[in-house]
């Protein structure tokens, strides 16, 4: 399984507009078979900064979630909203390793 812990600044003024179009992401990358978690957070020190914490069951499921509408939709609406680009950290899991645990 992977981890992608993404931080995102957003525009102040675009708060709003981000976390609904990231909970429509949610939503559809939700439904995906190779995701076993989509949590979108917001930073309770700093409303414009988010971040997005995704755990895949590999690159394969990460590849194809890459493809999805739901996705392709998202990242064109949130880019323009952005303060500055996407900073994503991979990192491969140490525990929980049981899948049904996530």
């Amino acid at each position: 399984m992977l981890v992608n812990a993404v931080t995102v600044y957003v525009k102040p003024e675009h708060i709003a507009d981000f976390i609904a179009a990231s909970m429509e992401n949610h939503a559809g990358s939700r439904q995906e078979s190779g995701n076993f978690r989509f949590d979108v957070l917001q930073s309770s020190d700093d409303p414009a900064r988010f971040l997005l914490y995704e755990v895949f069951a590999s690159q394969a499921a990460v590849e194809e979630h890459r493809k999805t509408a739901h996705y392709l939709a998202w990242k064109t609406k949130v880019e323009p909203w952005m303060a500055k680009p996407r900073e994503p950290r991979w990192h491969t899991i140490v525990a929980p390793t049981d899948p049904a645990s996530w």
